[in-house]
């Protein structure tokens, strides 16, 4: 079914839909450079993060490069849980730097430490480079704890693309037993790649994420040689070994039914998954806070009540 927008976003939706009115009648094509600009100039309604005692710029070797990433923790002292950070943008955009005070909020809200990780995007580095990058991350995670003060808990977390990274790596998990996620927070995360799910069509045009960009990005992502559906949490290896998993999903979204049916896919056999839908809004409201900030205030309370529960 069709979402009906929140009247907070209904303005800025128009005049978004509107610009990309204008932008398909001019002949523009879409471009790394032009789709990143775009997303990078959403920073301003991101707003700025919280304070905190501890955000340094730090790495993980891997055997042949340094992936960066930023640390952030509220209390270096005690021993808080840590959170692995995969953003999103199509696996293609975003960065580090743009969700940063997303990452401020999380840390200082949950109060853990959080590792926002820079992974390899697409077309430069198709799939599955970035996730390469996020499973030594996660394999390697203490070494760029130095000097921070640490408890044995470990949880990924990741919008859009950043949840394809997290349900990629948790199903990876249930074979490889480097792999150790306690908990898995999953914001409308991208999980199917054939784009079958009935929201895709539903929810396709005039929601912020059309459907003929997902389908530019998957082109930009996987290789012609690519098996897209193989690459597909949702069709992959569903056990009772994952780990309990928070899901949080936007009505107005194309994405929004692959989240419901890989909740469903994850309680068929038996693992614990919460869920919650913030129908009215679109995908990426995370990145719209100035305009829905209560709404994005909720969101980072369900993180934290499930991140300290």
């Amino acid at each position: 079914m069709r979402g009906i927008i929140s009247e907070k976003l209904a303005p800025f939706l128009a005049q978004a839909n509107e610009a990309l009115a204008e932008s398909k009648k001019q002949g523009v094509q879409f471009s790394p450079a032009l789709v990143r600009s775009n997303l990078d100039k959403l920073a301003p309604l991101i707003g700025e993060g919280p304070a905190l005692s501890f955000v340094q710029d730090r790495a993980v070797q891997a055997e042949e490069r340094a992936i960066a990433v930023r640390v952030y923790s509220p209390a270096p002292e005690e021993a808080l849980p840590v959170v692995i950070h995969y953003h999103g943008g199509g696996h293609m955009c975003g960065s580090v730097e743009l969700y940063d005070p997303i990452c401020r909020k999380i840390a200082a809200q949950s109060h853990c430490i959080v590792i926002s990780v820079e992974y390899r995007l697409a077309p430069e580095h198709p799939y599955p480079a970035g996730i390469d990058d996020c499973r030594e991350v996660l394999i390697n995670y203490q070494a760029c704890l130095a000097g921070l003060n640490f408890s044995n808990a470990l949880y990924i977390i990741g919008d859009s693309a950043g949840g394809a990274i997290c349900t990629t790596l948790a199903m990876q998990s249930q074979q490889d037993k480097r792999l150790r996620i306690d908990k898995q927070i999953l914001i409308y995360p991208s999980v199917d790649y054939t784009r079958q799910q009935p929201s895709f069509t539903e929810n396709g045009s005039g929601f912020l994420l059309e459907q003929d960009k997902i389908t530019w990005y998957f082109n930009q992502y996987f290789k012609a040689s690519d098996n897209s559906k193989a690459a597909s949490p949702l069709y992959g290896e569903i056990s009772k070994a994952l780990p309990e998993t928070l899901i949080i999903t936007a009505g107005c979204d194309p994405l929004r039914d692959e989240g419901l049916a890989y909740a469903k896919a994850l309680k068929t056999v038996g693992v614990a998954v919460h869920h919650h839908q913030f129908d009215g809004l679109t995908h990426a409201y995370m990145l719209l806070d100035a305009l829905v900030e209560e709404e994005c205030q909720q969101t980072f309370q369900l993180i934290a009540n499930f991140i300290n529960k």
